[in-house]
């Protein structure tokens, strides 16, 4: 499937700029949007280039248990044409997960924090989980205790969206809250824009699961997968909220579709169709009982949500894709589902820790050198002017 690869990269890329962009920029502040969009073309610019120096080489090569070995790969420097089509694709995936993250700590961050953080977490964090996961080296941390048997995460609930969620509720403690929160914060300013960006997402994320298909069987099986776990949610998500007391939001239906497409990441070529179902509604309602325990228990400004929303229904598709397997005929089950069911739990837990270890040590080295949070006049006015010194909209 050569051909649809490269659709599938130009796919994934579409996820971040726009998709992700405009989807968060709706959730932010007026005063903010453009600070959002230009973290996402930012990370996009250093993380590209961080996957060419060193980032390839370490999660994509052949090496030891912790990280791929085959430095001939630094800066791609002997890199056969013939592999440059994968390595684009695997960039895609290294660019949007410290994206994914910015949500965290969206309005008040300083713009420095977030490249060189970005830089150091997508190689100290994002490119060892790569590793282990897709590269299933033998001895990795992943397999300690479950006899070798590697997780399944076929396109990165995982590596992508447990590691952003955990990272972001790590940054979100270390930043502090915005002034007002958790009970004087403001609506979302366009949600229009965040059903434009969650739409963008749903469609790239055809893309970012199908990509690596073997062939039109494996890809058509998991494109439907995708399309009913995010239908699904969608409709769990806008019914739960009206349950509980509220009304049926464009915001809400536009958040439960990205948390069905998170969910059904790790999954999307594991469970049956009717399991992809059972999926969606997991991730149309967890999240949001999840919510209100991190901003009003906890009281952590995870500004967009993206502990609950990436995290924990990334988390939620890695720990029941062995048991949705076994529902109905297609899909495809593990050899052993108690003992994958371990190896999926285990790999939770050891990843979980790792990113939250390295994150902090990341984030007080890059603090100590650029601070972190923006000063509060600059919060106040508005990142789009204060940092960038450019507004939205224009309405005098």
């Amino acid at each position: 499937m050569g051909p649809w690869l490269l659709t599938a990269t130009a796919l994934v890329l579409f996820m971040t700029i726009p998709g992700l962009a405009l989807f968060y920029g709706g959730l932010v502040r007026a005063k903010n949007y453009l600070s959002v969009l230009m973290q996402c073309m930012a990370i996009t610019g250093v993380v590209t280039i961080t996957w060419m120096v060193a980032g390839y080489a370490l999660s994509s090569t052949d090496g030891n248990a912790l990280f791929g070995t085959d430095f001939s790969q630094l800066l791609f420097w002997a890199t056969p044409q013939a592999d440059l089509a994968g390595a684009a694709f695997g960039l895609t995936f290294a660019v949007i997960t410290p994206a994914l993250i910015l949500g965290a700590y969206a309005e008040r961050v300083k713009f420095s924090f977030v490249l060189a953080f970005s830089v150091l977490w997508s190689l100290l964090v994002y490119c060892p989980l790569a590793y282990w996961v897709w590269m299933t080296p033998e001895g990795s941390p992943l397999t300690l205790i479950t006899n070798g048997l590697h997780p399944i995460d076929y396109a990165g609930g995982l590596v992508v969206h447990q590691s952003a969620g955990v990272a972001a509720l790590v940054l979100a403690i270390l930043l502090g809250k915005r002034s007002g929160f958790p009970g004087a914060m403001q609506p979302p300013a366009q949600p229009g824009m965040v059903m434009i960006g969650a739409s963008m997402l749903w469609v790239g994320w055809y893309g970012f699961n199908s990509g690596l298909a073997g062939d039109m069987t494996e890809g058509g099986y998991i494109i439907f997968n995708t399309q009913v776990c995010t239908a699904t949610a969608v409709i769990a998500w806008v019914a739960f909220e009206t349950i509980r007391g509220g009304k049926p939001t464009l915001v809400g239906a536009a958040t439960g579709a990205v948390a069905g497409l998170v969910a059904i990441t790790p999954a999307c070529a594991t469970v049956s169709v009717p399991g992809a179902l059972i999926l969606g509604v997991v991730a149309g309602v967890v999240p949001q009982l999840v919510i209100p325990l991190v901003k009003s228990t906890f009281k952590i400004d995870d500004a967009l949500d993206v502990f609950a929303v990436h995290g924990i229904a990334g988390i939620s598709g890695t720990l029941l894709l062995p048991f949705l397997a076994l529902i109905g005929t297609n899909g495809t089950p593990a050899d052993d589902t108690g003992a994958q069911f371990i190896a999926q739990l285990w790999s939770v837990v050891a990843s979980g820790v790792y990113v939250v270890i390295a994150t902090l040590i990341i984030a007080f080295v890059v603090r100590a050198i650029f601070g972190m949070r923006a000063e509060d006049e600059a919060v106040a006015d508005g990142l789009d002017l204060s940092s960038h010194g450019e507004r939205a909209y224009d309405l005098s």
